[in-house]
């Protein structure tokens, strides 16, 4: 019974190991975030289409730092979040994703190609639509 346990164990661990060394974190480019999760948002502001997104602090791909937002609902593949004062919306599938693999943390997306949070060089991705102030 002991050997049974001990064999059932390493499976079960095996399986699981192998299951996270083939994920892969922004698969299509989608950006998964709930209601009250932190994320840094493109602050550009008008006028920009880069419309970067990421989980981990650093620069949108038109070269501007990310601003620091907290999700206040998600809806429609849309985070909408308060910036300036102002409610805000960003799609939350990009055209282009950060290719660092699944170890990464960063997950960034981007409607523009350039550098993931990580520094790294960004990967097309599925088609997305844009960010845009929410409608009241």
């Amino acid at each position: 019974m002991k050997k049974f346990l001990v064999v059932l164990m390493v499976m079960v661990l095996g399986l699981g190991f192998s299951a996270i060394s083939f994920s892969e974190p922004l698969k299509g480019g989608k950006l998964e975030v709930k209601a009250g999760d932190e994320i840094y948002v493109c602050g550009c502001g008008k006028g920009c289409d880069c419309y970067t997104v990421s989980k981990k602090q650093g620069k949108c791909t038109c070269g501007q730092d990310l601003v620091k937002v907290k999700v206040d609902k998600v809806e429609k593949g849309k985070a909408f979040f308060k910036q300036e004062g102002k409610e805000a919306s960003v799609t939350l599938t990009g055209k282009y994703n950060c290719a660092c693999g699944p170890q990464c943390d960063c997950q960034t997306i981007s409607q523009k190609p350039g550098k993931c949070g990580c520094g790294k060089d960004m990967t097309k991705a599925g088609a997305a639509a844009k960010a845009e102030p929410a409608k009241k």
